[in-house]
């Protein structure tokens, strides 16, 4: 193996280094090629350029909808699923053996510590497989025929599985590499070709993974991938004709526009939007398992993830013990470049995301909720803010309603012990992804699960996602589910068949 390379005081792979010195195009129709601009990836964590690459609006876009329709009509749809299924083993093996630079990646290029990182390619690699082993076992089913269709002979009724066609596959940047294979995994499992739209902010994964697939020998076409903005690149590939379905990951509001652009031909769409969940803690919880638990919930990843547990309700008789022991895990907390092993939380993705959530931050406090640690941007190179708990927080404060993505956590007392009551606080927001219940009553815990307005809730847990457990949102946090069985049925159309014997 070849010695590390250093990187801003860092190690990194030689592939990683030899990846950013590269000048990087877009994957359409087995070629990389270039588009009509050009931008520049940069490591949030020092504001440093990473690697500069080719980006493209409505035109690449259209040529990439045609490759990917072209070779569903082709190649891909009259492969036989055995040899579908190999070819997504092998791309799973190549992705393990180069799981360093898609880790090293993922890290330089979004800020996210390497124990996320590293953990992420890992399931990516995992869900490649899992879905590699559903190909075979999609199946549709035989149906009894109606008596008006059998009355006077024989019939036969049956359903096909078959594969939506084009799908769109519009990525985000918080977690690039593990969205885009979540989307991409089941895509190519069912039988669909698709057109990847990377974040513009974060698209390094997205292309070595885009190597990858023409190395595991995937048909031209099959996957493409074009970098450029949301308005320009992803606007263009919701509203195209020839794309069949839109799997989109993102805010609400950019989910609406997605909904609209895809009205001309009442495209399938899919959508993973934002959230505000929320986070029960009962009198009875085990402080130990819920200080970090809790911490983590609103602090995994910055707080930049859509599922971040960051409506606190915690009991009366526990509320200041926990409050204690957060603030003081997040005080513990080390910020840092993510290559830095004891890093446990990296930057803001971008100045302007920064800005946001700072001004998020005053915005709290002049509404009155009370600063328990926290509250600043450090002043160094980056954009790093700590770990923020506020807590005396009401209902109609904008911290408690609005989706900050970052490491903010509002808190708010209760002192009920009606589970109504107690529901009715986690229910009050238009989100509904994700939420947990912290108590060792289990109880008491199944009963307000089943009361919360969610898609995901955990207990004694935050954020319990796997590659076999379904996930989606309620309301304004989207529609459709990911992960799972569920996860390939959504790139699955069911066609009855009759026939009269």
């Amino acid at each position: 193996m070849s010695a590390p390379v250093a990187f801003d005081g860092h190690a990194i792979a030689p592939e990683t280094a030899a990846f950013l010195a590269e000048r990087h195009q877009m994957l359409i129709n087995g070629e990389w090629v270039d588009g009509s601009g050009e931008m520049v990836s940069t490591d949030p964590a020092t504001g440093l350029p990473l690697a500069s690459f080719a980006t493209g609006g409505a035109a690449e876009i259209h040529r990439a909808v045609a490759a990917a329709s072209a070779a569903f009509q082709g190649p891909w749809r009259r492969m036989p699923v055995a040899e579908r299924t190999s070819l997504m083993f092998r791309l799973a093996r190549i992705m393990e053996a180069n799981s360093r630079l898609l880790t090293e990646l993922d890290i330089v290029d979004n800020g996210m510590p390497s124990f996320i990182a590293g953990l992420t390619t890992a399931n990516c690699v995992e869900m490649v497989d899992y879905y590699a082993g559903a190909i075979m076992r999609i199946a549709g089913e035989t149906i009894a025929p109606p008596r008006h269709i059998a009355a006077e002979t024989e019939a036969l009724t049956y359903t096909l599985r078959e594969p939506v066609g084009v799908a769109g596959l519009i990525v985000p940047w918080n977690v690039p590499l593990s969205t885009a294979i979540l989307k991409l995994a089941p895509a190519l499992a069912a039988g669909c070709t698709v057109v990847v739209k990377p974040s513009e902010m974060t698209p390094l994964s997205a292309l070595a993974l885009g190597r990858m697939v023409l190395e595991a020998g995937f048909p031209a076409g099959v996957v493409n991938i074009v970098n450029g903005t949301g308005p320009e690149a992803g606007a263009a590939l919701a509203a195209h004709p020839g794309v069949d379905k839109i799997s989109f990951t993102g805010s609400t509001a950019t989910g609406r526009k997605i909904v609209e652009a895809g009205l001309g031909n009442l495209k399938k769409v899919a959508l993973e939007l934002g959230g505000k969940s929320p986070v029960v803690i009962m009198p009875e919880a085990d402080l130990a398992l819920a200080v970090p638990g809790v911490a983590l919930a609103t602090f995994f990843l910055q707080g930049q993830n859509c599922m971040a547990g960051t409506r606190i309700f915690a009991h009366a008789a526990i509320h200041d013990a926990l409050l204690e022991g957060v603030a003081a895990f997040a005080g513990m907390m080390k910020l840092g470049h993510g290559l830095d092993p004891a890093t446990q939380q990296g930057p803001m993705i971008s100045d302007a995301h920064a800005a946001k959530v700072m001004r998020a931050i005053e915005g709290a406090q002049e509404a009155g909720a009370t600063l328990v640690a926290g509250g600043s941007k450090l002043g160094r190179p980056g954009n790093f803010i700590q770990p923020t708990i506020f807590t005396n927080c009401t209902r109609d404060m904008a911290v408690m309603r609005e989706e900050i993505f970052g490491p903010v956590m509002a808190v708010q007392r209760f002192e009920t012990d009606d589970l109504d009551a107690i529901a009715a606080l986690a229910n009050d927001t238009p989100y509904g992804l994700s939420g947990s219940v912290w108590t060792r009553d289990l109880s008491t815990a199944h009963r307000l699960v089943s009361r919360i307005r969610a898609g995901q809730v955990s207990i004694n847990c935050h954020g319990a996602v796997g590659t076999n457990i379904p996930f989606g949102g309620y309301g304004q946090s989207g529609w459709g589910r990911e992960f799972g069985q569920a996860g390939l049925d959504a790139y699955l159309e069911t066609k009855a068949v009759t026939a009269r014997l």
